[in-house]
């Protein structure tokens, strides 16, 4: 790793009293952010960016047990601004490498602890530090977002028949994005992040946090109506009990009137205020995990990412074949076959290979021989991940990654969590670290979003917090995946990965879609599901539909199953909010570009001079003329990238593009 520390500033004062205002200020590298910290019996913060003012907090501050604050009537002591410039490595990722250049500002105080500012060209971040000897309650945390004008906004609502904020608590973090003004807001009603205000002149704040760790995530919500988002927080479990899903949830009963029990020395989350102009550039961020905490594993070479043969969505869905099909050992073998022969590194289990209702993983159903797949596996060089209900895993969380591990099980899907305050936060971490331990990727299913995890446990390949394609199993046209789809990855995807679980060759219009769990299908087209193997990111992907679809549909299969799904660099080429996006990705010499659009039909001239000089050809896969009434109609070419590195591409309504492109 390059790090250049440019400058350091140093301003020191006797501890000045909290009445006696202070101004400190500090601008990001290009400038273009300033960001004013007035101290006084609270601190708050005045954001602005090209000398526009974009953002004004609240009183910034925590509220600790022992009677003590951090940032109400606290004692200033001195200020430092140091200016980094440095590459860092990812793993994992949308890209290798990532220039991490900041400028930041420290500022300690009398009463044990440190407020830090960091601003980046793209955003500005700021979280608590600790610096006391003694271990301490978190009663609060005070913090505010507010707007000067009643913009509109992207907000995730919690999805939950639930009235009272503590009944919220408990959601999957999976809803599409309702578009208001900000006074216009549901005031009973929470909002977890990512989430997108809309400014003037093309200019966006995307609100997110980072380095989540021991402490609850942040929700946003709009209680008085005006223009000011302020955060909330799940308080700590004080008693639960088993239940929810097959028995395979923590329910909270009761909680504790504090948010977290917290050490000497704890780095609160960053609260990060991402600032842009342009929506492409929204879509491709690193301040999530530019500002989680360095990877913890000093080796990551037998981490495995890759894709996934899945068969829950398609309802184990094998026809042709002389056993009834399901939870069994034959049916297993048939995705283990249909994985080898397509290259694709791993069959999934889910639910259903553990006995139901026992919240026990070692209790398997005796129509599943575990040994036997894993072995037969071993021979197609096709390995093994398991589902697991939160629960289950939970309670025998290091007899069960010692047991599986040894058998050969590469990893497991987490499923059913659905909370996140400390105690569930814990408990990822503790999973992650004891996962890696035994060498196991974890795939965190029915989840917070991520904030970073994956940067500190590499082997956390991927999370789910997404409203994903099994929304299509039992809902109909009253789901727009189509709009959420050129939605999510200027939202939600700026947090990390997504398990969306692409890959339906069963593809509808807006007028002939249905929800059909035996058959499900997807909206929008063919091309569509092509190209979100490109947009998405996601380094353990799904393939969602059947075998039998994917035999059917050989020529796309093939085009699937040689997309990388980690990368050397990314780089949106356009894209407008929840109207489309055009992303393209390389690996080694390779390029990779897949767009998608709305239920508009929509032709994009695309610039392509980032693959620089030499002659390229592409293999194409386009909407076909007849896509707007039969959604399964695509067009697979080949053809010469132009000299002058301009390609028109025309997209049908809920359409997609997708491309490989090569050197000749």
């Amino acid at each position: 790793m390059k790090q250049k520390i440019l400058r350091l500033f140093l301003l020191t004062f006797l501890s000045i009293p909290a009445t006696a205002q202070k101004r400190v200020s500090v601008n990001s590298p290009d400038r273009r952010l300033q960001v004013d910290v007035i101290i006084a019996d609270s601190i708050r913060f005045q954001l602005e960016h090209d000398k526009e003012r974009v953002l004004n907090s609240g009183a910034i501050a925590m509220k600790l047990g022992n009677g003590k604050n951090f940032g109400i009537k606290s004692h200033f002591k001195q200020a430092k601004t140091i200016t980094v410039k440095q590459d860092i490595p990812a793993h994992f990722y949308k890209r290798n490498s990532i220039s991490d250049d900041y400028s930041e500002l420290t500022l300690e105080f009398k009463e044990d602890f440190k407020l830090i500012f960091r601003l980046y060209n793209e955003g500005m971040a700021y979280r608590f530090i600790s610096t006391g000897e003694k271990d301490f309650i978190v009663n609060e945390e005070l913090a505010a977002f507010g707007f000067p004008k009643d913009y509109k906004a992207y907000i995730p609502y919690v999805k939950t028949k639930e009235t009272t904020l503590e009944g919220q608590y408990f959601n999957s973090f999976e809803n599409t994005y309702a578009y208001s003004q900000l006074s216009k807001m549901n005031s009973g009603k929470l909002a977890f992040s990512p989430l997108v205000v809309e400014l003037e002149r093309g200019k966006k704040v995307c609100l997110a946090e980072a380095d989540l760790q021991s402490y609850p995530g942040m929700y946003l919500f709009n209680p008085t109506g005006g223009t000011i988002l302020k955060a909330n927080f799940a308080t700590y479990p004080k008693s639960t009990t088993q239940g929810g899903h097959n028995q395979l949830q923590q329910i909270v009963t009761s909680r504790q009137p504090y948010l977290a029990k917290s050490k000497a020395g704890t780095k609160f989350p960053w609260r990060i205020s991402i600032i842009t102009t342009s929506d492409k550039a929204l879509a491709d961020n690193d301040m999530v995990y530019k500002l989680a905490e360095p990877s913890r594993l000093k080796d990551v070479s037998w981490i495995r990412p890759g894709k996934v043969a899945w068969e829950w969505w398609n309802n184990w869905g094998l026809s042709k074949v002389d056993f009834v099909s399901g939870v069994n050992t034959e049916t297993y073998k048939a995705y283990i076959d249909f994985a080898a022969k397509n290259k694709i590194e791993y069959v999934i289990l889910d639910e259903g290979w553990a006995v139901n209702l026992k919240a026990s993983l070692f209790e398997v159903v005796p129509e599943i021989n575990l040994k036997e797949l894993i072995a037969y596996g071993k021979t197609k060089n096709v390995d093994i991940i398991l589902w697991a209900g939160y629960y289950a895993f939970e309670r025998d969380l290091e007899k069960v990654c010692k047991h599986y591990s040894h058998l050969g099980i590469k990893g497991f899907k987490i499923d059913f969590m659905d909370r996140d305050d400390q105690d569930m936060v814990d408990f990822h971490y503790r999973t992650a670290e004891t996962a890696a331990k035994y060498k196991l990727l974890v795939d965190f299913h029915g989840t917070y979003k991520p904030t970073g995890l994956n940067r500190t446990f590499p082997n956390v390949i991927n999370y789910e917090a997404v409203n994903g394609l099994e929304q299509m199993k039992w809902t109909g046209s009253e789901m727009d995946m189509v709009t959420y789809d050129v939605t999510m990855p200027f939202i939600r995807m700026i947090a990390g990965p997504v398990d969306y679980t692409q890959g339906a060759m069963r593809n509808a219009t807006r007028r002939s879609h249905r929800g059909i769990n035996d058959e499900p299908m997807s909206q929008g087209t063919r091309c569509r599901q092509l190209a979100e193997y490109v947009v998405f990111e996601s380094p353990l992907n799904m393939l969602c539909d059947s075998p039998d679809n994917y035999a059917k549909e050989q020529e796309c299969t093939d085009f699937i199953s040689a997309i990388p799904t980690v990368w050397d660099n990314t780089i949106v080429l356009n894209g407008e909010i929840g109207q489309y996006i055009t992303t393209a990705r390389k690996k080694g010499n390779t390029w990779y570009l897949g767009a998608l659009t709305n239920w508009e039909a929509r032709k994009l001239e695309l610039d392509l001079s980032f693959l620089g000089s030499g002659d390229y050809a592409a293999e194409i896969y386009q909407d076909g003329i007849n896509a707007n009434k039969i959604a399964t109609d695509y067009k697979k070419e080949r053809i010469a990238i132009p000299a002058d590195r301009k390609l028109s591409i025309n997209m049908a309504q809920g359409g997609g593009f997708a491309m490989k492109i090569f050197k000749k």
